[in-house]
């Protein structure tokens, strides 16, 4: 357990790093925004196109791989919104914003690092594959389900206009995007900016998760501690086991794959869940607690299922 604990804990010795930061006053919020710019508008769109750019598309997206995590995914989805709306009596917009921080799992800034160090950078491929996908999903279940309980019938080409500027033009989006561009279409990258793009790649991950660290200094935890619990069960415990389950008995993944998709699915919701939140004016304090209990929790169910994993 302690070999685990020192892959894991790094990871997160950073992000707390950059809480202490913050809480001290040693590093500014306009810092820290400055920071989460870099690395969210810059960095990781080059690590994510760089990824995708030189992956192995027909090796690597497997249906079997993508059906393990996202039926996991969307069950807790699921299971988020019926929780919320049937046990906790929150209004159905409350709810559909509460499945969705169940469901959006924090692929980038806390799979990457741990699956990197766990299992090394040339296990990451099956990761680039879920990630390259996760946004445009997420967002496309969210969102159409929010318009449709909002508005109470789907209007489809405002339905359409909403998942484009939601989930297309984010800078991880773009960089996934051209990623595929040059990988379809053999374009060569020239040196200097491979080179370049190799700076960027190694900046990424640190910065991101100092910033993290730093953003999630704001979110301090009120009330709703139940419906919390239920939200970091869901991500944290739910989806890793559906992941598993179908991973081992049903999709019958490789064990790459399969470490893959399970630490994926074990992580805790993303800032974009706050986000999704946010834009909807609902559930924010909710799901601003829940991301910053949940990545404390992730220490506990990262550790756990590289225990589980072979």
């Amino acid at each position: 357990m302690a070999e685990l604990l020192g892959v894991v804990l790094p990871v997160f010795l950073v992000v707390g790093a950059g809480y202490l930061a913050v809480w001290r006053g040693l590093f500014a919020d306009t810092a820290v925004n400055g920071l989460m710019v870099f690395a969210t508008k810059f960095a990781i769109p080059c690590l994510l196109f760089t990824a995708i750019a030189t992956l192995d598309l027909g090796q690597e997206f497997d249906l079997r791989l993508l059906a393990s995590f996202y039926t996991g995914s969307a069950s807790v989805f699921a299971l988020g919104i019926l929780g919320a709306r049937f046990i906790f009596g929150r209004p159905m917009a409350d709810s559909v914003a509460i499945g969705f921080v169940a469901m959006f799992a924090n692929n980038v800034l806390l799979a990457l690092p741990i699956m990197e160090r766990a299992y090394g950078a040339d296990a990451l491929a099956p990761n680039f594959a879920i990630i390259a996908v996760h946004a445009p999903f997420c967002y496309l279940l969210g969102i159409i389900t929010m318009e449709i309980v909002r508005a109470g019938s789907a209007r489809p080409l405002q339905l359409m206009r909403s998942v484009f500027t939601a989930a297309f033009t984010n800078a991880i989006m773009i960089g996934i995007m051209l990623g595929f561009v040059v990988n379809l279409t053999g374009l060569p990258i020239p040196g200097v900016v491979d080179e370049a793009l190799g700076l960027m790649v190694r900046a990424a991950l640190p910065a991101a998760l100092f910033g993290l660290g730093g953003v999630l200094y704001r979110y301090k935890p009120e009330g709703d501690a139940f419906v919390i619990a239920m939200i970091c069960a869901l991500a944290l415990l739910v989806h890793p086991v559906i992941t598993y389950t179908l991973g081992t008995n049903v999709t019958a993944l490789s064990q790459g794959q399969l470490r893959s998709a399970v630490i994926a699915s074990a992580m805790a919701p993303g800032v974009n869940a706050y986000l999704f939140a946010d834009m909807y004016g609902v559930a924010r304090r909710v799901a601003a607690s829940s991301v910053l209990i949940g990545t404390g929790l992730t220490v506990i169910s990262a550790s756990l299922w590289l225990l589980v994993l072979p």
